[in-house]
């Protein structure tokens, strides 16, 4: 599948070493985040609140606040708000924010960390709002309601039963964030223990001899045995789906972050070295490190933003003379002058060429908003290091 990368708005930054240029690009986000805060305020209604990606017609596509995407859009107001101090990206975030407050009741779901620590959490570090402690630490305890004890994890889906009887994704080592903030909120520990339980069976269980991440493995939820490995969301079982590879590297820099533990550190370095020889010259992975027509398939914008997001924050951890934070510039540099939206269009998306889930031809070349929520994270994280 061809398609054009625009090269575009940013092209004007010279280069990603001095603070005008990410400031150049923050500006360029508050205008496209402008016209989506507009489109989304206009469409809201029958319970859609939060922005998700474009439909085949290019029509902003909203979404409730059950769906696992809805905390990005909180997130990425409240991440304007940090940049900027301007108050009304904090009452924009504020009331985007507040229509997700129930779900901190929903344990029918695994997203809770990527829901509510995306916006309440982003919310509570930049204003110390004890009503948004609250919400984490309620999130929290609905949260551990999935773990079971005999597998060591929490349960991800709970859809396809006649598929997987006890589903593990990849994806659920960023919710555990969510769980390490409730520890240091709380003192108690056991959002902590599980979290690192969770952390432990995955590194177990979910990485090839090589490197690479199964996207889900089935447990036996009586006896902690590993019935399946699939790759759901990539190319084949066998394959290396893309943003699962981003969400491995991210997860266990975290874990690392929240733990010390060295053998978190360790896996964020394989994985790091894994992609640093097999991400294209630009450094934007495709959908599947394994997809059948590259050249010609699909990009993945977010998977990258999640990768180049990590490696800012692995840098800290690693070895001197590491290559990480070079690498994270690089592919933050590709992403900004090559896989943005012209500058007022894709109803105010800043990152286009994501791919959401290609098997089932779903969000396939389009924008979608967790994209721009870890791109504002990387450009935050590369600001923080002064270079």
């Amino acid at each position: 599948m061809k398609y054009t990368l625009f090269i575009i708005s940013l092209l004007w930054i010279p280069h990603l070493g001095v603070a005008q240029d990410i400031d150049a690009a923050i500006r360029f986000t508050e205008k496209q985040a402008t016209l989506q805060l507009e489109e989304t305020r206009r469409l809201q209604a029958g319970g859609k609140v939060s922005p998700r990606t474009l439909d085949a017609k290019g029509q902003l596509v909203l979404v409730a606040p059950g769906d696992w995407t809805s905390g990005f859009f909180p997130g990425v107001l409240w991440q304007l708000y940090h940049f900027t101090k301007d108050v009304k990206w904090m009452e924009a975030a504020r009331e985007a924010t507040e229509k997700l407050e129930k779900e901190q009741y929903n344990g029918r779901t695994h997203d809770m960390g990527f829901k509510m620590y995306c916006s309440y959490g982003k919310g509570y570090e930049y204003t110390g709002d004890t009503a948004y402690r609250n919400v984490i630490i309620r999130s929290a305890q609905t949260l551990i309601t999935r773990f079971n004890p005999v597998v060591g994890c929490i349960r991800s889906w709970d859809h396809n039963r006649d598929k997987w009887e006890f589903p593990v994704i990849i994806d659920n080592m960023l919710n555990l964030e969510l769980l390490f903030a409730a520890t240091r909120l709380t003192g108690d520990s056991t959002f902590y223990r599980i979290a690192v339980t969770h952390a432990n069976t995955t590194l177990k269980n979910h990485f090839r001899p090589d490197g690479s991440t199964y996207h889900v493995v089935d447990y036996d939820p009586e006896t902690g045995a590993v019935k399946h490995r699939h790759t759901h969301q990539g190319y084949s079982h066998e394959s290396t789906w893309a943003r699962g590879q981003a969400w491995a590297l991210y997860g266990y820099t975290m874990a690392y972050r929240e733990t010390g533990n060295p053998d978190y550190l360790q896996k964020a370095l394989d994985v790091a070295e894994w992609l640093h020889q097999r991400l294209p010259a630009d450094g934007v992975p495709y959908w599947d490190f394994d997809a059948p027509d590259i050249p010609d398939a699909p990009r993945d914008a977010s998977a990258a933003a999640v990768m180049a997001s990590a490696l800012y924050e692995l840098d800290a951890y690693a070895p001197q003379k590491s290559k990480l934070r070079e690498r994270a510039d690089h592919i933050l540099k590709s992403l900004l002058t090559a896989y943005t939206a012209p500058a007022g269009t894709h109803a105010g998306f800043t990152l286009l060429h994501s791919t959401g889930h290609k098997p089932v031809e779903s969000e396939v070349d389009v924008p979608l908003i967790y994209a721009d929520y870890y791109l504002l994270e990387a450009l935050d994280r590369k600001k923080e290091k002064g270079k």
